[in-house]
């Protein structure tokens, strides 16, 4: 049988990216090959985009691209769930490309009322994981630092859960966005001390209840120390991937402060989130489309993570379309 052949992105280098003709993979035992209608774009892309010593170059064909959906186009001898023409999010590590492979149980089938919008299921299976590792609870106050899309999905998530937000942010195009996704307060993210001040005006002194961290810095993680109130909850949920980050833990330890590393690794914990999201999305408890600001198509991934290393004016979420 004559072999098929995909286009398929290469990350060459450092702000290196190539277009490549390969062969379409094909699905074993359990695994089921996703025609790809798109891929969003993560954050956790831009480090590799930049360059970091412990990055190894070119990556595979489509690698990077984890935020993929699409339709079934072929199912391997075991796999039973899925019929060529569902659709589907899933996870995989080589979305970047015109098709991509998926073990069976890793897979999530989209109603087909959302046919025709995008769906980066692990991302918004990320924003419902870390939001259930918030154990935020009606009346609450809940400080969210970093309105990127993760932390607009968590506003979004805490306001309709019965919380008071606060949003902070750097950016007034941001600020302005956690507004109409349920903020009862925005904030300008500098300069940090007068954050702190307000947040204790806001709050008699006590801080917040809960504080998502959702940016990846180092000044952002010690502002979420200082807006934390006694036996609050500290949630990390920003990238920090630029190497160590030190701790206040004399406050943390005062405090009785509970911190959470809201990061998954469990490819099955991964997939119970994409779940929920397809969930309150179908049901339109969760609106997420209003969030994708910027589109691109394969040939333009090297412009998509520029756009997310600049950020230009209202740029939120971008997406590769196929």
């Amino acid at each position: 049988m004559a072999t098929s052949y995909m286009k398929a992105a290469v990350v060459q280098g450092p702000s290196r990216v190539s277009l490549a003709r390969v062969a379409v993979p094909q699905p074993e035992r359990d695994e089921v090959r996703v025609r790809i209608e798109g891929c969003g774009v993560c954050g956790s892309n831009l480090a590799p985009w930049e360059g970091r010593p412990w990055f190894k170059y070119p990556f595979a064909p489509g690698e990077l691209g984890h935020e993929g959906w699409g339709r079934v186009d072929a199912v391997g001898p075991q796999a039973n769930q899925y019929q060529p023409g569902d659709l589907v999010a899933f996870l995989s590590y080589h979305a970047y490309a015109e098709f991509d492979i998926a073990r069976e149980n890793a897979v999530v089938k989209i109603p087909e009322s959302l046919a025709g919008q995008p769906f980066p299921g692990e991302a918004l299976g990320c924003s419902m994981n870390v939001f259930r590792r918030c154990a935020i609870q009606s009346g609450q106050t809940v400080a969210v630092i970093g309105v990127g899309f993760l932390g607009a999905l968590l506003v979004a998530l805490s306001a309709r859960a019965g919380a008071k937000v606060l949003a902070i942010s750097r950016r007034p195009f941001a600020l302005s966005l956690a507004r109409t996704l349920g903020a009862s307060v925005v904030l300008p993210l500098d300069p940090s001390e007068a954050v702190v001040q307000e947040v204790k005006a806001l709050t008699g002194g006590a801080g917040c209840d809960c504080v998502i961290e959702a940016v990846g810095q180092q000044t952002t993680l010690d502002l979420a120390t200082e807006l934390t109130r006694e036996r609050g909850r500290l949630v990390i949920a920003g990238y920090h991937q630029d190497g160590p980050r030190q701790v206040n833990l004399q406050l943390w330890n005062w405090r009785g402060l509970d911190v959470i590393n809201a990061h998954e690794r469990d490819p099955e914990v991964y997939r119970q989130g994409i779940e929920a999201a397809v969930d309150v999305v179908a049901k339109g408890e969760l609106n997420p489309f209003p969030l994708y600001t910027h589109t691109f198509s394969l040939e333009q991934l090297d412009l998509a993570f520029e756009a997310m290393r600049q950020r230009p004016d209202s740029f939120l979420k971008a997406l590769v379309i196929l």
